[in-house]
């Protein structure tokens, strides 16, 4: 493989590492007082399942995050953190590779009717996908580092 500049290995690290940055810049933008205090996150969430076009949207919404909305709000928060960290440091990389994807996925699938939240979600998929099929914890990372993986 000819690449400019980096090796394909590095290019591939940049790449983790650009998702790892967006993800971070998802949880940093995040005002966490109103999603853990006022629950605004998931009120938010609420709103637009209640109203999707997919009934397996608002049923599965009902189901899963309703019932428990403090504790939904710190999940999406914190796993938002944990993907950025994980990428950007390399550290358990396929988990978080997969782990963004199955958000991105969530993500993509309730605001289905939102092109901007499609074309964000989409691309940050495609990026997780091309991370791990291209094995990007093998250049600049800690599993590399500590022999993990």
């Amino acid at each position: 493989m000819d690449t400019i500049w980096l090796t394909g290995a590095e290019w591939l690290a940049v790449l983790r590492i650009g998702l790892g940055l967006w993800w971070l810049e998802s949880w940093r933008h995040k005002d966490r007082k109103a999603w853990f205090e006022r629950g605004t996150g998931i009120a938010w969430a609420a709103g637009i399942a209640a109203e999707h076009r997919w009934s397996a949207v608002r049923s599965g919404f009902e189901a899963a995050v309703a019932p428990r909305p403090r504790v939904m709000a710190y999940v999406v928060v914190y796993a938002e953190l944990a993907l950025g960290l994980g990428l950007i440091t390399g550290f358990l990389t396929p988990v978080a590779l997969a782990g963004g994807l199955l958000l991105n996925a969530l993500y993509f699938t309730l605001m289905i009717h939102d092109v901007a939240e499609q074309g964000q979600n989409s691309m940050m998929a495609l990026m997780s996908v091309v991370a791990l099929f291209g094995m990007s914890w093998q250049t600049w990372s800690l599993d590399s580092a500590l022999g993990l993986l």
